[in-house]
């Protein structure tokens, strides 16, 4: 499975109840940090929730 990085680049302050749980549950804390997951559909389901706040990067 291929490795992505999953950056939080615009606040989650305004976001609803939704966006702000997937957020969490990616393990996103502040704005501008980052993490590293497993590219699994579930993972990029998520990420395609909240694709308007966050920055994807294909980690080699």
């Amino acid at each position: 499975m291929a490795k992505i990085k999953i950056t939080l680049v615009k606040s989650k302050i305004g976001s609803d109840k939704t966006q702000v749980g997937t957020i969490q549950a990616l393990g996103l804390k502040k704005t501008n940090s980052s993490v590293e997951k497993e590219a699994t559909p579930q993972i990029l389901g998520m990420v395609a929730k909240i694709s308007h706040l966050v920055r994807v990067e294909e980690v080699k």
